[in-house]
């Protein structure tokens, strides 16, 4: 019932939120009024300490999710990748920040090769257990380990998949799901470095 939450409480939020993002030109879901977006300080792909708060002054879009992803994280990553060529000049402005939903597996090193793929200049962040719990309850993001089949240590983790876009002053402004397109994203970004 606990992990029910989180999810539904994205889902209230996305759908509450419809109209707002309506009037506010954003396709993404809007976090209205805005807040500010929960800190964290995690390993980062660089080997050192990452506070999300370092980009202020830049759009940070957060995804969440983990390098033995089959499908979603591969196919947002790349349709993020494809968002900042779009971007053009613009695209120094805004970071993407990949949090593990598998820090168990997911090393700051294998984050960085892992994304180095789609972006070189796409960070990962990972941590502890107990820290990366903290960072997916802040978010309200669910992550679920499931065995896979005839194996005792190899798993998935089924993970809500969402964009979170953080303006330069470190708000809470759009929640983007999964399967939205490169236009999409860029149509935000361009809309939310303007203010």
């Amino acid at each position: 019932m606990n992990r029910a939450l989180p999810v539904f409480f994205s889902l209230l939020l996305f759908a509450a939120t419809a109209g707002a993002a309506a009037s506010s030109g954003l396709k993404s879901g809007v976090f209205e009024p805005p807040r500010m977006a929960p800190d964290f300080s995690l390993r980062s792909t660089a080997g050192t300490d990452l506070q999300l708060s370092r980009y202020r002054g830049k759009l940070v879009i957060l995804e969440f999710g983990y390098t033995s992803c089959p499908n979603v994280c591969p196919e947002s990553l790349a349709m993020l990748a494809q968002a900042r060529q779009k971007l053009g000049a613009l695209a120094s402005q805004v970071q993407v920040v990949f949090v593990t939903v598998d820090p168990e597996r997911d090393t700051a090193d294998l984050l960085r090769k892992y994304l180095a793929a789609f972006d070189s200049s796409f960070v990962g962040v990972t941590g502890t257990p107990a820290q990366m719990e903290k960072v997916r309850q802040d978010y309200g993001i669910t992550a679920t380990k499931e065995m896979v089949e005839g194996s005792k240590t190899n798993y998935a983790v089924h993970h809500s998949s969402y964009l979170y876009f953080v303006d330069r002053q470190g708000s809470l402004r759009g929640l983007m799901p999964f399967g939205r397109t490169a236009d999409d994203i860029v149509h935000d970004a361009r809309i939310l470095l303007k203010k």
